[in-house]
This record gives structure tokens, C-alpha cells and sequence, in this order.
């Protein structure tokens, strides 16, 4: 399909194999909402190391089913964003409200919605029925106890984030540090990480170090939520008689190794949570002490449901997303140097910069289209 620039439709496709290859999509028409659907146009988006990551992981962990493109080899790259209803067929739905969700890069996405409630819909569309729940929910901002209209960019760029921080302290927390006194952080510039740490900082009796690279070792110590830091160079200096948990944000399988190899029996829990840089998944290889746990939000998510109910979860999430959120906006802190761009062309040079790892950590990007 070729039509001309600022077409009504446009999207973009990722190859599955090549991430920074893509490919972009128009059409001279928008889709209408046939009986039973909507139509929501996608006006703004957040681009991070997250969305490589997933993709990276997409069919071992079905990223690329949620929205299907049909095309041998090429995918529908998921990200956050806020959309507009500007067809609908269905009761409760009107055209000009606003919804949070999961969306592929496109400016229109068509859905099937199910369980309308005045907090929002789930997309009902049959290919996404054996998917996570979670991602198939549509939030009505106007009823979003957490939404602000002044701080869209910063929910698109750090909510989705977010929840895995503070799931993932919640996880290590619950399960008292699997006995750990110290958390060493792979990755500890990424905004995952640092979510982590911030929640987890005032935690009494464990310390937070942050393993870094040499370049990003400034940005790491001024945030101020990690304890001390390491080079991954220096990571032998590390003391090796301290209980410590191995929280994994580089899956990166040469470090992996050196930090089981140097911590020895000290290391009492290894839990992966990800990598930008990294497209495999975890190696089944013979490691010294603890093998690897991969981490995945929805899972503590569904626990805490189960025990606290899902509005006092909610509750929990909005008041410390929002004490995080003022935090990073602060710009006294240094936490956050928002990148505002706009277009499809923009996000194609964005998600190659990300896959190559050209990027600050400082730096958050969204794409307005």
C-alpha cells in the first residue's frame, strides 16, 4: 500500500528477526467500526528499551500475537499509549472518549470490546482470548484514579514500567529476599531497574548496588536510590560474604556467569528480569549455584489480586506510581530529559537507536503522530 504522506491510515511493521528493520504501511482510508466494534486513533506513544525487549522475546513469549500482521517474518511492535474513540458501534463506548492501553504502531486500531464497565473494556477480538488479560484492558481516563492530563507523557513512558518495578519489589519483598542482605543490579541505568531500587530503597537491613557501566556510573550515582555501585569491570571487588540476590536486567549470559563464578555460595537467587541488548532467551547452561528464575509481572499481579483483591492492589500501584512520577519529573533530581518527536519516520529511526543501544538513560522518548 502506497499512499501520501500523513495518510488517514498508517502503521508500522518490525521485522521479528532484525528489529531495527521496518517497514511502513498506508492506506487512504481509516477503518469504520463495523457492528460490535470501535475504532480508537492513536495519537501518542512511548518508545523504550522494554519494547525491544519484548519484541525480542515476542514469540517465546507471544508479543507478536496480539496483534497479528498475516505477513511471513514481520510483527506488530506493542507500546503504550493514549488513543481517542473516533468510531463506535458500541453502547457504553462514545466517540471522543480517551483510553489507556497496549497498541500497535498504527494510527487506528479496530476492537472488539467486551466486559464495558465505566473503568474501561478488554478487546474482545478471538486471537487475543489466550493472551495475558492485562494487556487486552482498555482504561477510560476519565474515570483513572491515576490519570492526569499533564503527565500523559510520563504515564505512557514509565506506568507500564512501572508496574514490573513495583511488582518485582513486591515479588523479592514477599518472598523476604529469597534471605539476601544485598540486591546487585545488572543494567542499573534502565528505568526498570531503577524503579525496582526506588521502591526497595528504604528497606531496612538490605543494601542495593548497581552494577553499571563505566559511562552511565554518573547518571546511576545520582539517583540516588542504589546504596553503591560497580563497574561491570570491577565486579570482582564485590565483598563475597554477603547473602545476595542477582536481579538480571542485561541478560547479558557472559556477566551472568561472572557473577555466579565471584559470588560462589553467596549467591543465593539469580531472577532474570529482562534485556534490552539481549535477544536470547535464557540459556539452559551448567552455572554455579542458583539457575536462573525468569521474572513476569502478570504473575504477582494475580497473586496480590488473590490476596489483597485487585482494588486494593490498584490503590497500592497509583499512590507509589505517583510518588515515583513526581520524583523522576522533578527537574532538580536528573532523573528524566523528555524527548518529544513526531511521526512514523520518527519512530522507525527511534526503535533502530534503541536496538543499537544508542541511547541515555536519561533520556525518555515519545512519539506523537
Amino acid at each position: 500500500m502506497n499512499a501520501p504522506k500523513n495518510a488517514p491510515y498508517e502503521r508500522l511493521f518490525t521485522h521479528k528477526h532484525a528489529l531495527n528493520e521496518s517497514r511502513l504501511e498506508s492506506a487512504d482510508a481509516a477503518p469504520q467500526a463495523a457492528p460490535g466494534e470501535v475504532v480508537l486513533r492513536l495519537d501518542r506513544f512511548a518508545l523504550t528499551t522494554n519494547n525491544i525487549t519484548y519484541a525480542a522475546f515476542g514469540d517465546a513469549m507471544q508479543y507478536w500475537s496480539f496483534f497479528p500482521t498475516g505477513q511471513e517474518g514481520w510483527g506488530h511492535m506493542p507500546v503504550w499509549g493514549f488513543a481517542n474513540v473516533v468510531s463506535s458501534t458500541v453502547e457504553g463506548i462514545d466517540v471522543g472518549e480517551r483510553f489507556y492501553g497496549y497498541f500497535p504502531i498504527a494510527t487506528h486500531l479496530r476492537m472488539q470490546p467486551e466486559r464495558v464497565t465505566p473503568r474501561g473494556f478488554y478487546d474482545g477480538a478471538a486471537h487475543r482470548q489466550a493472551l495475558v488479560s492485562a494487556y487486552n484492558q482498555y482504561t477510560r481516563v476519565a474515570q483513572d484514579a491515576a490519570y492526569d492530563a499533564a503527565l500523559e507523557n510520563y504515564q505512557i513512558l514509565y506506568r507500564p514500567l512501572f508496574i514490573t518495578s513495583f511488582m518485582l519489589a513486591d515479588f523479592l519483598s514477599d518472598n523476604a529476599f529469597f534471605g539476601a542482605r544485598r540486591l546487585v543490579f545488572s543494567s542499573a541505568s534502565s528505568k526498570t531497574a531503577y524503579g525496582t531500587a526506588f521502591c526497595l530503597q528504604d528497606t531496612p537491613g538490605l543494601t542495593l548496588t548497581a552494577l553499571t557501566s563505566a559511562s552511565n556510573r554518573a547518571f546511576v550515582d545520582g539517583l540516588g536510590c542504589y546504596h553503591d555501585s560497580v563497574t561491570y569491570d570491577a565486579l570482582d571487588t564485590l565483598a563475597t560474604d554477603v547473602p545476595t540476590l542477582y536481579v538480571d536486567f542485561s541478560g547479558d549470559p557472559a556477566l551472568r556467569r561472572r557473577v555466579h563464578e565471584h559470588l560462589g555460595d553467596a549467591l543465593v537467587y539469580d531472577c532474570f528480569a529482562g534485556s534490552a541488548q539481549n535477544t536470547d532467551f535464557i540459556q539452559s547452561e551448567a552455572l554455579p549455584g542458583p539457575a536462573p528464575q525468569f521474572y513476569f509481572a502478570p504473575v504477582q499481579i494475580r497473586k496480590r489480586n488473590a490476596d489483597w483483591g485487585p482494588a486494593v492492589v490498584t490503590e497500592k500501584f497509583n499512590a507509589a506510581q505517583r510518588r515515583f512520577i513526581d520524583h523522576v519529573r522533578e527537574p532538580a533530581h536528573g532523573w528524566l530529559t523528555l524527548i518529544e518527536e513526531q511521526g512514523m519516520t520518527a519512530a522507525q529511526a527511534r526503535i533502530a537507536a534503541l536496538h543499537a543501544g544508542h541511547t541515555h538513560p536519561r533520556e525518555g522518548y515519545v512519539i506523537r503522530l
